[in-house]
């Protein structure tokens, strides 16, 4: 068996609904480390973490096929508003920006969990051949190795 992290290999198994849930979980827990970073004045551990929450919603949003409308465009609202409230949150050192962010994460976490348990949602994720770009979520999003921006918040 290949050397793997133990969050990596908790993502392993999962399909591409359960696999955005797990996103959603790493961009709270990223946020929870900046509030605490934030709390004890912690610049870099702030700015890996929000670094981190600002990978996967790249990632997320790189995903949406934009030419299928509604709930894409929706999506991609909802991602760029949460990238502006990581950004402020770093910049101003702002605990109540990341709980904001939490705070609107976590419905939409929800409705992806609910997602993940109906049959139906699952049929389309995993269709041969299947288009919809979310059914390729890298586990390395929602893990701590880096996806591939070099940049910081």
């Amino acid at each position: 068996m290949q050397n793997r992290s133990y969050q990596q290999q908790s993502v392993a198994g999962k399909n591409g609904v359960e696999l955005i849930v797990a996103l959603y979980d790493g961009m709270v827990r990223f946020l929870n480390r900046a509030i605490a970073a934030t709390g004890v004045g912690d610049v870099q551990e702030r700015r890996i973490a929000v670094k981190r929450v600002l990978d996967i919603l790249i990632h997320l949003q790189s995903r949406l096929r934009m030419e299928a409308g509604g709930p894409a465009k929706a999506l991609s609202e909802f991602y760029a508003a949460i990238f502006a409230l990581c950004l402020e949150g770093s910049r101003l050192s702002s605990p109540e920006r990341f709980r904001k962010a939490i705070e609107c994460i976590w419905p939409v976490r929800e409705a992806w969990r609910q997602a993940a348990q109906d049959p139906e949602t699952l049929r389309q994720f995993s269709a041969p051949g299947s288009t919809n770009a979310l059914t390729s979520v890298s586990a390395a999003s929602a893990t701590e190795g880096p996806i591939g921006s070099r940049w910081t918040a």
